[in-house]
């Protein structure tokens, strides 16, 4: 049993990994956009700060992420993982749960081409549109957090996914 935690600037390819993995393993996938644009849609478009609408949103996905592992649920989380309270936490539950704890980066240092794919894709209202500052963007790639007392994988989601999925799904399975 395993509970996975995503990482990866917004556009990099978490949720396109997410749910090839989620069908590979039939484990349930906890997508932080789904939520959030579900809280956002539901109300009045300014009538919520964003920090706040963050907070209830992160607030509501760890519930179901916890109610999933306590059922004994595989789980993804499919979140940009930017902060290492949210690292913490997941390994926390993992450890709650007797559950393998995985973490996977999608790592793609190219600002043209992230800007691309937010700009080409499908957005839901809490995705963000394009990447306006390149500096605040290599400060995120340089600055990503990582478990540091549990193996991890990172990949390099600028290649296919047909080229990396089967080291992903064999890291998960260890």
């Amino acid at each position: 049993m395993f509970f996975v935690q995503m990482s990866g600037f917004p556009g990099s390819g978490k949720s396109t990994l997410s749910r090839l993995i989620g069908k590979v393993t039939g484990a349930v996938i906890i997508d932080h956009d789904i939520v959030k644009s579900s809280l956002l849609n539901s109300i009045e478009a300014n009538s919520i700060d964003a920090k706040l609408a963050g907070k209830i949103t992160y607030n509501i996905d760890w519930s179901l992420i916890e109610f999933h592992l306590s059922q004994g649920h595989n789980v993804i989380f499919d979140s940009p993982c930017l902060y290492q309270e949210m690292v913490d936490r997941g390994i926390g539950l993992a450890e709650k749960y007797n559950m393998k704890y995985k973490y996977v980066e999608c790592y793609l240092n190219n600002f043209h081409e992230i800007n691309n794919r937010l700009k080409s894709r499908e957005r839901m209202i809490s995705q963000i549109q394009e990447v306006k500052s390149e500096e605040t963007f290599n400060y995120t790639i340089a600055n990503s957090k990582k478990p540091i007392q549990h193996p991890y994988i990172v990949v390099d989601s600028g290649r296919p996914i047909e080229s990396y999925i089967d080291e992903v799904i064999k890291y998960i399975n260890d």
